[in-house]
């Protein structure tokens, strides 16, 4: 990767307390090295246009605008993502 090239953003769409959501940011940091991408966490009880929307589906990871997975990270599904864009 040039010095230039940002790296990849995705967006976890979580909530606090939400122990699946724990374990989902503590999965992306530990692939966040090795697959060289960057995340920021968005906590939808503070919108709520974002609480109605993910309510009972956080965590929520979404990558360029589409879903990736909710409830269970899927390292296959992020793999191909961050290769194919």
């Amino acid at each position: 990767m040039q010095l230039n090239e940002a790296k990849p953003c995705l967006t976890v769409y979580h909530r606090v307390g939400c122990h699946l959501c724990e374990e989902m940011v503590a999965l992306l940091i530990e692939y966040q090295d090795e697959l060289v991408f960057n995340f920021v966490l968005v906590d939808i009880d503070a919108d709520a246009d974002l609480k109605m929307r993910f309510n009972a589906d956080v965590p929520v990871v979404i990558y360029e605008e589409r879903i990736l997975f909710r409830y269970f990270f899927d390292e296959a599904i992020l793999r191909q993502a961050l290769q194919h864009g």
